[in-house]
């Protein structure tokens, strides 16, 4: 992901650190108690929901490696990395590590009225556990860091990060309708199809996407039936056999126009998906929309 918030929280060594909130005559009803970067590998690192006061408060854990377990409401639930924990206190459940495991994560503990209501309302929508996009991750991490890094917040701006820390929850709790997840791929295609002169590193699309690249391979595959790299490919070759067809324009021309800098590499990939060179293709006049994977079958964009 490059230099992102997420790698900086990763490579950050452990940290906890208490948020004392200084009493004002105004009260605030979003506010943090605590944040912190941990690794626990030993079963004695176990919190039970029913066990750490009567005081109504919540907790965001965000599993960067290893794993941990979570019982809640008969359900026993394996937290891998890219799961976001979210658990309300007082309430029946039990977060802990196993034996012979370990779980290193970052974690939000967060109070008030407007905190404990919008934990209701994930909970009912989405349970405990979500697997968030890489925005919405980036956004937490980078509250963690502020947090456990920035000394002398002022109590508003705590709040208005408490409270932020929740609406991404809440924001990937109340996604719209499947229609509506779906203008991410049109809006990924229109990239791809305005810019095959560019380099389109899947790494790229997945941030367009607001997703990890893990979970964008998987998303764009299931969705187009070819991987990112492979729809990208058929779209060069569709556009390279529109113009050997259609236009005067050299085979250099050609290549650099769908996104080759060098001919000789255009040429071999060419004839990977159509079996001819760019020159006999052009002569036969034989133009055939090439397959994700090379050959001559028909590949269609991506349905939304």
């Amino acid at each position: 992901m490059g230099d992102f918030v997420l790698d900086r929280i990763g490579a950050h060594p452990e940290v906890l650190k208490t948020i004392a909130i200084p009493r004002g005559r105004i009260g605030l009803h979003a506010l943090p108690t605590a944040a912190g970067i941990e690794l626990r590998d030993t079963p004695d690192y176990a919190w039970d929901g029913l066990q750490r006061g009567n005081a109504s408060f919540v907790v965001i854990q965000h599993t960067l490696a290893g794993r941990g377990r979570l019982d809640y409401q008969g359900r026993q639930i394996v937290l891998t990395p890219g799961s976001t924990m979210l658990v309300r206190i007082p309430h029946a459940h039990r977060y802990y590590v196993a034996r012979g495991e370990s779980w290193r994560f970052f974690f939000l503990v967060l109070a008030g009225n407007e905190i404990v209501q919008l934990a209701d309302a994930i909970l009912a929508a989405a349970g405990p556990v979500q697997t968030l996009d890489s925005v919405q991750v980036e956004t937490l991490a980078g509250i963690c860091l502020d947090m456990v890094s920035s000394e002398n917040l002022s109590t508003g701006t705590l709040s208005a990060l408490a409270y932020r820390a929740m609406t991404v929850l809440f924001d990937a709790a109340s996604a719209g309708t499947p229609e509506q997840q779906q203008d991410w791929l049109a809006q990924i295609a229109s990239h791809v199809a305005q810019n095959l002169a560019q380099p389109l590193p899947v790494e790229e699309l997945a941030r367009r996407a607001g997703m990890s690249r893990a979970h964008f391979v998987r998303q764009f595959t299931r969705a187009a039936g070819s991987a990112p790299s492979e729809y990208v490919f058929s779209q060069r070759m569709q556009l390279a056999a529109q113009l050997l067809d259609g236009s005067g324009m050299s085979v250099a021309e050609i290549a650099r126009a769908c996104g080759f800098g060098n001919a000789n590499y255009f040429a071999k990939a060419f004839r990977r998906a159509f079996d001819v060179s760019p020159s006999a293709f052009r002569a036969s006049g034989m133009y055939s929309m090439p397959a994700a994977g090379g050959g001559r079958r028909g590949m269609d964009a991506p349905k939304g």
